[in-house]
């Protein structure tokens, strides 16, 4: 396969899924829909609550601007020494030589609780504009792939983020501070209404829940399912309906049992969105083109790794303290 450059690129056959088929709308799509998930109603509570009108409302922006940043950082890697890595640990087992897989809009509560619930907002933040497996989804783009990946990330954060705009800001504007961590909690009039969107909202949490699982379902799809046969021999249908109905009963039992969302997603956030997205974007990219980076540069990576670095780990402890808060309140399966 040959590069933008007309240079041949090496692509693993090592994946039971399909690569370099789909053109850049279609993976702007996928991106879209794992950002406009059922967690989009979670935000008018976790984000613009704690933080207010405008805060809420420049934090957004800047999150967008941060996390395009980043996702360009990684789209821009893809292809490293005339070989193109589909996954994020391929990547990352490359260049660091690792080869193992009248409404109140007043902001409330305490001011203890409301530091803990500020920084548990800002992890909110860069978790709703990111899916963590941008190498997976890159894999599928057609050449040339970072072109290609660029304007699905252009699409991604500007009409693909209209409607998380939407949900978030009318969500506070109807409610303000009484918003709730799930905005149709908030919600009143007809019971089928409702009924409705909460179907809606859990149809396309099935299909956000399996693009975020796609570098999971490619591992075990690869290592355990591709046996004789195409991908719609009947064993290999069987063991894909196994592996991922599976891991959404699991998910969706384990959401029923601990239903604080918003404290969820910060501490989802911390652990996963800020490590991957953020700091390893920042120093694989360091580790990589280091010798065309100039000081300021290189200066400007290590300052996006150290301090994104740092504020993973306020954030984690933020969202543990309000993990606990909440668990003194709540029950297991309550009915928020």
């Amino acid at each position: 396969m040959a590069d933008e450059k007309g240079e041949t690129i090496e692509v693993s056959e090592d994946t039971a899924h399909q690569i370099s088929v789909d053109p850049w709308y279609q993976v702007g799509f996928v991106l879209t829909t794992g950002v406009n998930s059922a967690y989009v109603l979670g935000y008018s509570g976790s984000i613009m609550v704690p933080l207010g009108w405008i805060a809420g409302t420049c934090g957004l922006i800047l999150a967008a601007a941060i996390s395009m940043y980043a996702n360009a950082l990684l789209a821009r890697l893809h292809e490293i020494d005339g070989k193109r890595h589909i996954r994020y640990r391929d990547l990352a087992g490359h260049i660091y030589g690792i080869t193992t897989p009248a409404r109140d809009y007043s902001i409330p509560q305490s001011h203890s609780t409301r530091v803990f619930t500020t920084i548990g907002a800002i992890a909110n933040l860069v978790f709703a504009y990111n899916t963590g497996m941008l190498p997976e989804i890159q894999a599928t783009i057609r050449p040339p792939v970072v072109k290609n990946m660029e304007k699905a990330l252009w699409f991604q954060f500007t009409l693909g983020s209209v409607p998380l705009y939407a949900v978030i800001f009318m969500g506070y504007w109807a409610y303000g501070s009484s918003t709730s961590g799930y905005l149709l909690n908030s919600v009143h009039g007809p019971v089928w209404i409702k009924a409705v969107a909460n179907i809606s909202a859990f149809l396309q949490t099935v299909i956000a829940l399996h693009i975020f699982a796609s570098p999971m379902y490619e591992f075990l799809d690869t290592r355990y399912g591709s046996g004789r046969g195409g991908p719609f021999a009947i064993h290999n249908i069987m063991f894909r309906v196994v592996v991922r109905g599976g891991y959404l009963t699991v998910n969706t039992l384990v959401a029923a049992i601990l239903p604080f969302l918003g404290d969820f997603m910060s501490l989802t956030g911390a652990l996963s969105t800020f490590p991957l997205t953020f700091v390893l974007a920042n120093h694989m990219y360091l580790m990589v083109k280091r010798h065309k980076l100039s000081t300021l540069q290189k200066s400007w990576h290590w300052l996006n790794v150290i301090g994104f670095s740092v504020y993973a780990v306020v954030a984690a402890v933020a969202a543990l303290r309000l993990i606990m808060l909440d668990s003194s309140t709540y029950h297991l399966f309550a009915d928020l």
